[in-house]
């Protein structure tokens, strides 16, 4: 039954809801699609090189003052990788805070500062994802200044999920910034058996949920394990893509929740966890 005073909003939302259901989604992909953004670029110039000659369409997150951020970020964008700043943010561990780093007790001055600082120091970049930041994802008031300056800049975020609390993606989604949220920690722990299970884990995703978002680190060993694995992708049945393109398809996944529904998507309470959203389980808190 319509709640009174608002049946002419509420039969609208289901009209344009309708209209587009029954429309089919507009670029459902062919095959299960993944991206990689590899973090922490920037410390090591030998170990950023071997991430930019990765094959396929590997998204470069550069931390704003390691010491070869700038010439990498360059290398990046010319061998045609998407470039990404790597924010560091505050978290509930502890940790020593990388420069450029945003806390709980900016103000909002100096956050946007802050942010415009870290921002021109990579260049080319198309979007921000969180370094750390365990603490400072969880409030929504200083989430919702980053992404409406990331929206005011053109700029898209992916909550890189490193605490099961964050609240970035829906902050993102309530101020319509171009988002999305790792599925996968590739490197949660050393070892080959570690990077295997997880890269299993990641094409499982994408072929049940249609694509998956994965993170790693220049580690050597999983440097070394995209190199063997990625060439062999394509007999998968998956196909790697740029970041970009997993968050236009999310954006048009977004753009069908406002229609139907003024609210934020949530799992129902008697809903199992899906795999997506239980895989932090290794590296959170950070």
């Amino acid at each position: 039954m319509i709640a009174a005073g608002k049946p002419v909003r509420t039969i609208a939302r289901l009209l344009c809801f309708l209209a587009t259901w029954l429309a089919g989604p507009v670029s459902a992909p062919a095959t299960p699609q993944i991206a990689i953004v590899i973090d922490d670029m920037g410390r090591s110039l030998a170990a950023g090189r071997r991430v930019i000659a990765l094959p396929g369409p590997v998204a470069c997150a550069f931390l704003p003052h390691a010491p070869h951020t700038r010439r990498l970020a360059e290398q990046a964008h010319a061998a045609g990788k998407e470039v990404m700043l790597h924010l560091p943010m505050q978290s509930m561990a502890g940790r020593p805070l990388d420069a450029g780093g945003l806390t709980l007790d900016m103000t909002r001055t100096a956050f946007l500062r802050t942010l415009d600082e870290d921002l021109a120091r990579v260049p080319h970049v198309v979007g921000v994802n969180n370094h750390m930041g365990s603490l400072l994802t969880r409030h929504p008031g200083h989430m919702t200044w980053l992404m409406q300056a990331l929206r005011d800049r053109g700029l898209f975020f992916v909550d890189s999920r490193t605490t099961h609390h964050t609240v970035a993606r829906r902050i993102a989604f309530e101020q319509r910034l171009p988002s999305r949220r790792r599925d996968v920690f590739l490197d949660p722990e050393p070892g080959n058996a570690s990077l295997q299970r997880e890269f299993r884990r990641l094409l499982a995703i994408a072929r049940e949920k249609g694509s998956a978002l994965a993170i790693g680190h220049p580690y050597p060993e999983t440097l070394a394990f995209l190199e063997r694995t990625l060439p062999e992708l394509a007999g998968t049945g998956v196909t790697l893509v740029p970041v970009g393109t997993l968050i236009a398809r999310q954006q048009e996944k977004d753009a069908l929740w406002r229609l139907s529904s003024s609210h934020w998507p949530r799992v129902a309470k008697n809903s199992r966890p899906s795999p997506s959203s239980t895989c932090c389980a290794g590296p959170v808190s950070r």
